[in-house]
C-alpha cells in the first residue's frame, strides 16, 4: 500500500536525467540563472497564496513549505510580519488526540458539515422548530461565502480576484464559492459551493430566518450572490460534463507518467468525480427552480451534460465509484440522487440497476459494510467491515445505502 502508485518509467528517466544535469559543472551559469528565475517565481507564487488564504494555505503540507519559505525570505527573522502571520495559523491544523498531537489534512470541514446538516434538518421539517439553530446556520453560511462579504472584499485576498492575477497564479474564480472549511481558507470547491448554495436555498423556507433578514438582525444574501455561486459552478464544469474539485481538468491523462508520489494515484490533474458532480448538478437544479430566468440556456445545458456524465461513468454492475469515501455505497447515493434530481425517473433501468447492486450487498443483519480496500481494489469489499462493524455492517455505509434506495423509491426499501 505504501507503493500504491509506483513511480512511472518516464518519471524515473526524467529524475535520472535531471540528476545528470545537476552534476555537469559546465552548465553551472545556466543552472544558476534558471534556478534564480524559478525560485523567484515560486516564492512569489507562495506569497500570493499566503495572502489569498489568510496564511492558511490549501493544506498542511504546503502550509509548512510556505512557512519555511517565508522564514527563509525573511532571513530567519521570527518577528517578520509574514512569518508571524504564518505562525498564528499553525493551530488551525493541530488537534490533540488520545495518543498525542496530530496535524489534520485540512483546517476543518465546517462549511461542508453544516451544509449537509441544515439540509437534513430541512428535510425533517424542523427548520422553524429550532429557529436559533437555523438563524445561526444562515449567519455562518453568509459569512462563509468566499469574497462575498464587506470584510472579505476589504482583504488582500480580494485583490487577486482580477483576471490578470488569476491567470498568473493559475487560480479559478473564487468570488461566490463556498469552501470546505471556512471563508478565511479562500479556496472554493465545486461540491462545497453546490452544498453551500443548497443549504442557503433550503433556509429560504424558514419563516424565522426570513423574518430575521427582514428586520435586519440577519444579513441578507441577495440574488447577485446566488448568481456568483452559480457562476463558480458553471465555470468549473469539465468538457466530459462532470465536475472536479478545485479547478477544471486542465491537462491530459499522460501527465500521470510524471506522478512522483508513490502513495497517491491519479493526482496530476483534477478529474471529474461523482460526488462533486452530484453536488454541483443538484445545486443548479435547485437554483433554476428559484431563479428560472437567470442564464437559463447555460444552466439547463449544464444539467443535461451532468446527467449524461453520470450515465457514462456508471459501472457494469450498476454502481458508481466513490472517490472521497469508502466507497460504492457512497458513490451510489450520489449517482442516484444526482440523476433523479436532474429528471431521471426512479423506474429507469439505470436507477433500478443501481438498486439491484445495493440490495445484493445487504448483509444478513440488514446493514451494509465496506472499508477502504474498496477504494484501491476498485471492487466492493463485501467483508471489509468484519473487523470493525456489527456483523460486518457499518452505520455510515448503511446510511448511504438507505439514502440511495430511498431516493430511488426502491420497492424493497
Amino acid at each position: 500500500m505504501d507503493n500504491y502508485s509506483p513511480i512511472p518509467f518516464v518519471m524515473e528517466f526524467a529524475q535520472n536525467a535531471l540528476a545528470k544535469y545537476e552534476s555537469w559543472s559546465i552548465l553551472q551559469p545556466i543552472k544558476n540563472f534558471v534556478r534564480r528565475k524559478g525560485l523567484s517565481f515560486s516564492r512569489e507564487y507562495m506569497a500570493a497564496e499566503d495572502l489569498q488564504t489568510n496564511y492558511i494555505d490549501i493544506g498542511p503540507v504546503n502550509k509548512v513549505m510556505n512557512m519555511l519559505s517565508a522564514f527563509h525570505a525573511a532571513n530567519g527573522e521570527l518577528n517578520n510580519p509574514n512569518v508571524l502571520n504564518h505562525m498564528m495559523r499553525i493551530p488551525d491544523f493541530l488537534w490533540l488526540a488520545e495518543d498525542g498531537l496530530k496535524m489534520q489534512g485540512y483546517n476543518g470541514s465546517q462549511c461542508w458539515d453544516t451544509s449537509f446538516a441544515i439540509q437534513a434538518i430541512s428535510e425533517c421539517n424542523l427548520l422553524d422548530e429550532f429557529p436559533q439553530l437555523s438563524k445561526k446556520v444562515w449567519s455562518f453560511l453568509e459569512r462563509s461565502q468566499i469574497l462575498s462579504t464587506e470584510i472579505s472584499q476589504a482583504s488582500s485576498a480580494y485583490k487577486f480576484e482580477n483576471n490578470e492575477s488569476r491567470d498568473r497564479y493559475y487560480r479559478h474564480v473564487s468570488k461566490g464559492g463556498w469552501p470546505f472549511s471556512t471563508s478565511a481558507h479562500g479556496w472554493p470547491i465545486s461540491d462545497c459551493t453546490g452544498e453551500g448554495l443548497k443549504g442557503v436555498i433550503v433556509l429560504l423556507k424558514s419563516k424565522s430566518v426570513q423574518a430575521a433578514v427582514q428586520d435586519g438582525s440577519l444579513k441578507d444574501i441577495n440574488e447577485s450572490r446566488f448568481q456568483d455561486a452559480v457562476n463558480v459552478i458553471l465555470t468549473l464544469q469539465n468538457e466530459d460534463g462532470g465536475w472536479a474539485t478545485y479547478e477544471n481538468n486542465r491537462g491530459f491523462g499522460w501527465y500521470e507518467q510524471l506522478n512522483p508520489s508513490e502513495v497517491f494515484g491519479d493526482i496530476m490533474i483534477d478529474y471529474s468525480y461523482a460526488e462533486c458532480s452530484m453536488a454541483s448538478l443538484t445545486a443548479l437544479v435547485d437554483f433554476h427552480e428559484l431563479y428560472p430566468e437567470h442564464r437559463t440556456e447555460e444552466v439547463m445545458h449544464a444539467i443535461k451534460l451532468g446527467s449524461q456524465f453520470f450515465r457514462s461513468i456508471q459501472r457494469e454492475d450498476g454502481s458508481w465509484y466513490g472517490s472521497w469515501a469508502c466507497c460504492f455505497c457512497y458513490g451510489c447515493w450520489f449517482g442516484i440522487e444526482g440523476l433523479i434530481k436532474a429528471g431521471e425517473e426512479p423506474t429507469s433501468p439505470i436507477i433500478q440497476k443501481c438498486c439491484k447492486f445495493l440490495l445484493s450487498k445487504q448483509r444478513e443483519n440488514g446493514g451494509w459494510g465496506e472499508d477502504f480496500t474498496s477504494c484501491y481494489d476498485k471492487d466492493y469489499a463485501k467483508n471489509g467491515m468484519d473487523s470493525y462493524g456489527d456483523g460486518g455492517s457499518g452505520v455510515v455505509n448503511t446510511a448511504w445505502a438507505l439514502l440511495a434506495l430511498s431516493e430511488a423509491k426502491c420497492s424493497d426499501i
